[in-house]
């Protein structure tokens, strides 16, 4: 099996092995790290379709995780994949109204990012025994609302680390913030910034560039990692969720073998609908990758018109976790498109930075024709949580019915009947006020945890124990800064 090594989008600096950019996080150079070469699937999808996820994920992640060996890849995946998830397989399958909703929610906070921060701390703490690493690794994440609480699980006491995790104060859901305020774990820290999203996410990478504050927690034993999307770490585990789907519906019988599909993935960060990209790169029949946004459309504009550009207002949405003006992994695909030309990419990633925008060139556009960009309004997002739930009784969140939304344009649009899987990304308890809106305005006047109750009963839905075990926990975290303090706050926990 041949090795893959990983180099940055910017271009400076040597190769190395998957373990080691796992461990680093970003690249020295500010960019992401990306695989020398993508290679094909190894495994027939029949012989695929008869593996349980922990199967599937093997088959994927060893051929991007090289240096891992088998046995170290394997205990990686038990340990990830376990009873903090619900449901035996993991990432089940529901059929609603014309399509497939792929439920990524069902491990231990009720979101997508479990199924990758479920085994990044395996991963990071594998690769620092690898690579003979003894300081203590410190997680510095930023946060739209749901990696936060999922890297937080995924991390709290896990030994030889530390995690911080900063949220925009008022740019999350109450059940988010709740979620993160009382996490457990003498290791970990919650910030909340005076800001939104993109100054979080901004700040982090300004840390993790700023070599002094490096200099000066190397010196007191500390190395900084990530658990954003930044981290190959925590791309390839989502890649195996996307061939497992279409294996599943190819051992159902539901589709033929080599049959395509498409996927409509809600995007924000680009990370999620990358790995879908990847997944197809890998050999995946996949026709169409259907990108959904909300009405911050900064990515709808880049497929429709070959220029990025944040400079415009900032919306709070119902689905906050797509509330994003900087979508930090389309810059993968950007390398990609541009004939893995590192310089290029960095001229229009230092565009964005002075600029806040950058236009690619035709030869580049032509790259993007595996994807269809659209977006969803507010008021189309709440319709269509009705309008599903009406139809057959199925409830489906905030973040998932901006999928389905686009989806149902795409298909007016192009009139495309191939069968379709819709990324269903976050449990519809974690957004309970906007969704039972959109059922019936009279459930507003409801307390968040009443609200719970009624969406169990008129779904027919057992309530999570991520949702249970907040109703009365204690908030534990409530430290609060501006988004210029950001490194105070680290040097404080750390103790520098």
């Amino acid at each position: 099996m041949k090795e893959v090594l990983y180099g940055s989008t910017r271009g400076s600096g040597e190769k190395i092995t998957a373990s080691k950019a796992i461990l680093k996080g970003l690249a020295d150079d500010g960019g992401l790290f990306v695989p020398d070469s993508i290679p094909a699937l190894d495994v027939s999808l029949k012989d695929l379709s008869t593996m349980d996820y922990k199967g599937v994920a093997y088959e994927v992640m060893k051929l991007m995780l090289t240096d891992y060996t088998e046995e170290e890849l394997k205990k990686c995946i038990d340990g990830a994949y376990d009873s903090k998830f619900d449901t035996e397989e993991i990432a089940p399958l529901t059929y609603a109204e014309g399509a497939y909703y792929l439920e990524l929610f069902h491990g231990a906070t009720i979101a997508f990012k479990d199924m990758a921060l479920s085994i990044l701390p395996h991963l990071m703490i594998t690769a620092a025994r690898k690579n003979n690493i003894s300081d203590e690794i410190v997680i510095l994440t930023a946060t739209s609302g749901d990696t936060g609480k999922a890297a937080l699980a995924g991390f709290a006491d896990v030994k030889g680390t530390r995690i911080i995790v900063f949220y925009p104060k008022d740019g999350v859901s109450p059940i988010q913030e709740k979620q993160m305020v009382t996490q457990k774990g003498d290791n970990t820290l919650v910030v909340g910034i005076h800001g939104n999203f993109d100054d979080a996410q901004t700040g982090v990478k300004n840390i993790f560039g700023d070599k002094s504050f490096g200099e000066k927690m190397a010196s007191k034993g500390f190395r900084f990692s990530s658990a954003n999307s930044i981290n190959i770490g925590r791309l390839v585990p989502q890649i195996c969720y996307y061939v497992y789907s279409y294996t599943r519906l190819l051992g159902e019988g539901k589709i033929a073998d080599g049959e395509k599909i498409n996927f409509v993935v809600p995007t924000g960060n680009f990370g999620n609908i990358l790995a879908a990209y990847y997944a197809k790169q890998m050999g995946l029949p996949v026709a169409k990758l259907i990108c959904a946004s909300n009405t911050n459309k900064v990515l709808f504009d880049f497929f429709e018109s070959g220029t990025y550009d944040r400079n415009r207002e900032f919306v709070l949405t119902s689905s906050p976790s797509m509330d994003i003006l900087i979508s930090s992994n389309l810059e993968r695909l950007i390398y990609r498109i541009a004939g893995n030309d590192s310089a290029r990419c960095a001229e229009l990633m230092k565009n964005l930075s002075e600029g806040g925008k950058y236009d690619i060139k035709q030869s580049e556009r032509d790259g993007l024709s595996d994807f269809y960009g659209n977006y969803a309004t507010e008021e189309e997002t709440a319709n269509e949580i009705a309008r599903i739930y009406g139809a057959c009784g199925y409830i489906i969140d905030t973040h998932t019915s901006v999928a389905s939304a686009v989806y149902g344009k795409y298909v007016r649009d192009t009139k495309d009947e191939t069968k379709t899987v819709i990324a269903s990304t976050a449990s519809p308890f974690k957004f309970t006020r906007s969704v039972m809106n959109a059922i019936d305005k009279k459930y507003d006047a409801m307390g968040d945890f009443e609200l719970v109750d009624e969406m169990a009963k008129i779904g027919n839905l057992e309530i999570p124990n991520a949702i249970n075990e907040i109703r009365t926990a204690p908030v534990l975290h409530d430290k609060q800064c501006d988004k210029d303090k950001m490194r105070d706050v680290i040097s404080e926990f750390l103790g520098l």
